[in-house]
Parts: structure tokens; C-alpha cells; sequence
């Protein structure tokens, strides 16, 4: 096959609008983990995001009679606003379709570059259809966010940087992965000049659509995907960044909310700057591979995508980090309800640090306790497990739960008996009015709701736990309530930690 990105990253027009950006030493995070890391700094650009690149090579690429008729694009994040820069700066109009559930922060940041907002649609799905619908109505022209030559060698402009700015040896480069876009175009320069270099993918492990489309040879698409990296949470990737990245990626990666969480503080602690999820992506892939293949004294970049994050989502961010890192153990301990054992068990744990405790009576013979504790490393958790077991305390490891961590902890110690038959399912509602009147009258049998648990972490989406009470003659029913709702849902029913503390 031939490759002709490295002659478009070449030639590619990016830098009346994007600036060459830093490839950063990190030094503690390179201390800590024993190999030489490096963060291109693309959270440094004029938008705070990569996209910038491929937007405008795209439409510097246009015809004079496409830009005098205009663009049109599909994006709730940094693809928007890095076409209505782009837009601003050629001069031309730029029609931006963005989810009515969009941040106003976002539809503010595209507005105050010249973009016209147009929000329609609850999901980016929405969006992308109805953007579609728009281009042949006024005729403009689309600017993919990923799936276009022209983006793909804006983006891959990042490869070029990082090799005149490091000639020395690099082990390996890791890139976040949605749509593919940008891997496609930094794989298929590095392979060309310096093909040595390993290109590491890295996604979520549940948006992880590149990962299923290599193993299995053609493009997966996804029923649903998670949304905490939002900038890369895509269903199905693109036709052209998929042929690219089975040419010439190397490998992907996997990687959970809690190990963002965790980059994303380490990156804090080197440089002062606090990078979105996506944009923190690709580090948590790097420290993750760094570890399962054992490598040392090794350099290993990572493209730090973007910044363009919620000041709210800091909380849930925060929270997760240590757990993240394997720097706290959440467990649920059992001890006898009577005098002097919180002490006991206390004296058990010695010098170790609880981060959090969570417990309320509810049984005269057993006292189940949700408690974190810090840790050095995952070893120490087991090793505290098995010394409270030795003692004759029963625990399980929660560390590991999303609903022990999301929801559980604020609900400890609401056994409801009275509950008979309660189904418990975790769902994603979007962040907007009406939605939770939205599930309510899609339920519209009479299911009583004996639990709910809400809480906002700063995203375009929110996470809640609702039991309800679904008699066995009603089931049929309920399945078809679900398959109606239209909101991503999981069974949790017989989740242990709520079965432990809550069934």
C-alpha cells in the first residue's frame, strides 16, 4: 500500500492558526516509573486542543467558491471550536450543529470565535445527521472531525514535531484514540521515517471501537459508548483512519476512568496544568503499558490531546485519582456490632491512612463498614485483606466497583427489608431538563422506586442508581421499559457490594 500522508503532513497548512507545541520532560512522573516520559504539550494550542490542525488544513485545502459558500461541521467539543477559529481566520461562514445537552461553556467558546451554534438533537448521532441535512439544504461543505485526508494530515503534523525535536531514540508514542484521526496521521508519518517506533493506541474500556475493528479485521460499531473522555467516546471509527491504523499501529490499549483520573494528576504535578480526560488518555495508556511490559530507561511520548475541561468534573476527578494510581484500597469489612471493635479493627489497619468511612447501624449482631484506606501499591491491598481475614474479619475489595464508588458510598447502611422484589440498574441520563421526567413516564407502570441515588460530576452526562420494585409477572414489561428509554443502562442487581450494603 502506498503511503502518501508523509508528502500531505509535509506540505500540510497548519500554522497560520496552530503553533508548534512543546514535547515536555516529566520529571516525576519519569522518576516514579523509571523510564524517560514526554508530553506533546497540543493542550497548549490556541483552542486547547490538537483539532485545530486538521480543521484548518481542511479548509485551507477548499475551493474559493466552497469557502464562499461555507462549512458546516458536527462536534460538542474541540473539533467546534477549532473550525470556527479556522472559519475566523480564512474569512469564511461556519455552521456548527452541537447536542441541545452541550455545556453553555462550549456553545459560548464556538460563539466567541465567530461560529454559529446551532444546537438540535440529544446526542451527537443527532447532531451528525442533522448537520448532514443542512450541508445539501445551504450547501456548504463538512468538515469531518476525523474521517477525512486533509484532517488526518493536519493532525499527523504532531509526528513531525516530535521527530525534528527528538532525533535521539524513542521506545514508543502513544496517541488517544476516538474516531482515529489523529493516530492515523502520526502512525502513518512515524512508520515512514522512523518505523523503529512503536505507535500505541490508547482507548477507554468502554469506547473502545479501534480495538474491536483491528482484532476483528473490519469496523465494529458500538451499541454505546462511555462518556467521561467525551472527546473520544465515537460508536464507530472512520473508514480511512481504520485502513491506516491497521497498516501501521503497532498495538492498542485499554484503560479505565480511575487510571485517567490518576494521569491527570500527574500531569498536574509536573507542570501546573490540568488536562481534560481525553487529553490525559494517552499518558494513562503509556504508564500502563510501561508496566505490564516491564521496560526501563526507555523514552516514551505521549500526545496530551487537549484541555478543554469542566471545572466541575474536578470533584470526580479528585476522588478517583488515588484509586486510579493503586494508592487506595476501598473495601467493605465486616466486624461484630459491639463495643470496642471499630477500635480493634482500627488498631489492625496501624499506621496505614483512612481516606474514607462510611457505616451506619442497621443489624444488633454485624457492622458492615465501606471504608478507603491508602496504599503504596496493589500488593498491599491484598496483603490487608488477607490480614483482616486472618482475624476473623470478613472483607471484599471493592476497589475496583463502579458502583461501590460512584453511588454506594454516599448510600451506606439503607438496607430496606421492605423492598421485595427490587431490581437496581445503573443509568447514564443526559444532562439537561427533563430528563429524569423523561424516565419516569417512559416507566409509566406503577414500579415503585425504593432507591435513588443522583449525584453531578461536571459532565454533559449524569450518572444515577435507581431501584425499583418489578414483581416476576411484570418482568416482560420491564425489559420492554428499558429497550424504550433510550438512556445507556447495567443491570446491578446482584452487585455484592449492593447486595452487601444496601439489598
Amino acid at each position: 500500500m502506498k503511503n502518501d500522508y508523509p508528502e500531505k503532513i509535509r506540505n500540510a497548512r497548519v500554522y497560520d492558526v496552530a503553533i508548534e507545541t512543546a514535547l515536555e520532560l516529566q520529571p516525576n512522573l519519569s522518576n516514579r516509573i523509571g523510564n524517560r516520559v514526554l508530553l506533546k504539550r497540543e493542550d497548549m494550542q490556541p483552542v486547547f486542543s490538537f483539532k485545530l490542525r486538521g480543521a484548518y488544513n481542511k479548509m485551507a485545502n477548499l475551493s474559493a467558491q466552497a469557502l464562499e459558500r461555507g462549512v458546516i461541521t458536527a462536534s460538542a467539543g474541540n473539533h467546534a471550536q477549532g473550525v470556527a477559529l479556522a472559519a475566523k481566520k480564512i474569512g469564511c461562514r461556519a455552521v456548527i450543529v452541537m447536542p441541545t445537552t452541550t455545556p453553555q461553556i462550549k456553545v459560548d467558546a464556538v460563539k466567541s470565535r465567530g461560529g454559529e451554534a446551532v444546537l438540535f438533537g440529544d446526542s451527537y448521532t443527532d447532531a451528525y445527521d442533522y448537520a448532514l441535512k443542512l450541508e445539501k439544504e445551504e450547501q456548504l461543505t463538512f468538515v469531518h472531525p476525523f474521517d477525512d485526508p486533509d484532517v488526518i494530515a493536519g493532525q499527523g503534523t504532531i509526528a513531525k514535531e516530535i521527530l525534528d525535536e527528538h532525533p535521539e531514540p524513542i521506545e514508543a508514542i502513544f496517541c488517544p484514540v476516538g474516531g482515529g484521526g489523529l493516530i492515523a496521521g502520526v502512525a502513518a508519518y512515524i512508520k515512514s521515517v522512523r518505523p523503529e517506533i512503536k505507535i500505541i493506541g490508547v482507548e477507554v474500556n468502554d469506547a473502545n471501537a479501534m480495538t474491536l475493528s483491528l482484532q476483528k479485521g473490519e469496523r465494529v460499531t458500538l451499541d454505546q459508548v462511555g462518556l467521561f473522555a467525551d472527546g473520544k467516546a465515537v460508536k464507530l471509527v472512520g473508514e480511512e483512519t481504520f485502513r491506516l491504523c491497521k497498516a501501521y499501529v503497532d498495538e492498542m490499549i485499554l484503560v479505565d476512568n480511575d487510571a485517567i483520573c490518576a494521569a491527570i494528576k500527574d500531569v498536574f504535578e509536573d507542570t501546573r496544568s490540568i488536562l481534560e480526560p481525553t487529553g490525559a488518555l494517552a499518558l494513562a495508556g503509556l504508564k500502563l503499558y510501561a508496566k505490564q511490559h516491564k521496560l526501563h530507561d526507555k523514552t516514551l511520548i505521549a500526545v496530551a490531546s487537549g484541555a478543554n475541561m469542566s471545572f466541575d468534573r474536578l470533584r470526580f476527578v479528585a476522588e478517583r485519582a488515588e484509586i486510579g494510581e493503586k494508592r487506595e484500597a476501598v473495601l467493605a469489612v465486616t466486624i461484630p456490632e459491639k463495643p470496642g471493635s471499630f477500635k480493634t479493627f482500627c488498631r489492625l489497619l496501624g499506621d496505614r491512612n483512612i481516606t474514607e468511612f462510611n457505616y451506619r447501624y442497621s443489624d444488633p449482631r454485624a457492622a458492615h463498614i465501606y471504608v478507603g484506606i491508602a496504599v503504596h501499591d496493589p500488593k498491599e491491598s491484598s496483603k490487608l485483606l488477607d490480614m483482616l481475614k486472618k482475624h476473623d474479619l470478613a472483607a471484599m475489595d471493592l476497589t475496583d466497583n463502579e458502583v461501590a464508588k460512584l453511588h454506594l458510598r454516599h448510600l451506606v447502611g439503607g438496607h430496606a427489608p421492605q423492598a421485595e422484589h427490587e431490581c437496581v440498574y445503573r443509568f447514564e441520563f443526559p444532562e439537561k431538563p427533563g430528563a429524569l421526567m423523561k424516565f419516569l413516564d417512559t416507566m409509566g407502570h406503577d414500579w415503585n422506586i425504593s432507591l435513588f441515588h443522583y449525584r453531578n460530576h461536571g459532565a454533559d452526562f449524569g450518572r444515577v442508581l435507581v431501584g425499583m420494585q418489578v414483581p416476576p409477572e411484570d418482568r416482560d414489561a420491564f425489559n420492554l421499559f428499558l429497550q424504550n428509554l433510550g438512556y445507556p443502562y447495567w443491570d446491578e442487581s446482584s452487585n455484592p457490594a449492593y447486595k452487601l450494603f444496601l439489598g
